[in-house]
């Protein structure tokens, strides 16, 4: 069984690049376009085993999904990587503090994104 991601982003044109690449690499893969949805599909959907979370997202930041994950003890296994804007030391200091599990800056390439997603939860 193919490793189970969320991916929560709001820009259609990086969300559709994100679902291509990381399906191509065998993920199984679900989406959200805000943080509220992004949570609601966490508790609801099963298991996932990686949620890539944008720190920009509407209804609830990235930072406040990342609170909850981090707080909610039936959503312990999920790894998270987070995407920022480039150039934003703090927010990947907050992310860090937060329990991320790792942090790729915006504009990235697909290979940063496949390398981390690998390295978090293999395929």
């Amino acid at each position: 069984m193919a490793a189970r991601l969320l991916i929560a982003e709001d820009e259609a044109s990086i969300l559709e690049s994100l679902v291509f690449i990381l399906g191509r690499e065998g993920y199984d893969i679900t989406t959200a376009r805000d943080g509220e949805d992004a949570l609601r599909r966490l508790r609801a959907e099963g298991p996932v085993h990686l949620l890539i979370l944008d720190v920009m997202l509407p209804r609830l930041n990235g930072f406040d999904v990342l609170k909850a994950v981090r707080g909610d003890s039936s959503l312990s296994d999920v790894r998270v990587l987070m995407l920022t804007a480039k150039g934003q030391a703090r927010d990947r200091l907050m992310a860090e503090q937060m329990g991320a599990d790792a942090f790729i800056a915006k504009p990235f390439s697909n290979q940063d994104v496949v390398r981390e997603a690998r390295r978090l939860v293999p395929p």
